[in-house]
C-alpha cells in the first residue's frame, strides 16, 4: 500500500493540517495518510511543545473516524531528536510491504538541504509537496528530485496562532477537529 507520510509536532493538531491531509489523500494515488507525530523537531525550539503523550491523545481524537488516517508515535521510540531518514529505515524495516511517500509543505521542502542526510531521502523517496505562500519551488535546483506538486487549500492559520489565543483565553474551536477544542480546555492545555 502506498502510504503518505505526513511529520510534524502537531502542537496542537488543527483543522489546516486535517485540510492538507484530506486533500492530499484524495487528489493522489495514496492509500492513507499516517501523521508522525514528531517529540521533537531538530530544527525548532521545543520550549512551547506540549507532552508528546497530550499531543498524541490530541491527534487520535481528531482522526478517531477517518479510516485514511492514521497517527504514529514512531518517534517516541527512536533517538531524540527525530530524524526522518531514521524514522523512514524504521518503519521500511517494520513495514517492508508499504511504500512510504514524504508529504511536505513547500516551505519544508525548499529548505531539505538542511536535514540530516538529505541526499539519500531525496534519491531513495519520493514527496508529495502542498504549496505554502512564499515558498516558490525552484524547478531548476529541484530536477532530479522525485516529487508531485500539489495545490491544497490552505488556511492562514498556525499551531502558534492557536496557542497565542487558547493563551489569551480566546474561544478558537472552529480552527481545531472536532473533539480536541474540549479536550485543551478541559486540561487546560497551552494556557
Amino acid at each position: 500500500m502506498k502510504i503518505g507520510l505526513y511529520f510534524g509536532s502537531f502542537n496542537p493538531i488543527h483543522i489546516g493540517h486535517m485540510i492538507i491531509a484530506e486533500h492530499v489523500v484524495n487528489n493522489s494515488d495514496l492509500k492513507q495518510v499516517w501523521f508522525v507525530l514528531s517529540p521533537h523537531n531538530p530544527l525548532k525550539s521545543s520550549n512551547t511543545l506540549l507532552n508528546e503523550y497530550d499531543r498524541l491523545h490530541l491527534l487520535n481524537i481528531a482522526i478517531d473516524d477517518n479510516e485514511r488516517f492514521r497517527a504514529m508515535d514512531v518517534e517516541f521510540k527512536l533517538p531524540k531528536p527525530s530524524y526522518t531518514i531514521t524514522t523512514l529505515v524504521y518503519l521500511e524495516e517494520k513495514y517492508p510491504q508499504h511504500e512510504f511517500v514524504i508529504v511536505i509543505g513547500s516551505d519544508s521542502f525548499t529548505n531539505l538541504s538542511k536535514w540530516k542526510n538529505y541526499e539519500t531521502l531525496i534519491k531513495n523517496y519520493s514527496f508529495i509537496v502542498y504549496r505554502r505562500p512564499g515558498f516558490e519551488i525552484n524547478t531548476e535546483t529541484t530536477k532530479n528530485i522525485n516529487y508531485e506538486l500539489l495545490d491544497a487549500p490552505l488556511l492562514d492559520i498556525s499551531a502558534t496562532f492557536i496557542r497565542a489565543q487558547l493563551k489569551e483565553r480566546k474561544d478558537i474551536k472552529y480552527l481545531l477537529p472536532h473533539g480536541v477544542y474540549s479536550e485543551i480546555e478541559s486540561n487546560k492545555y497551552y494556557l
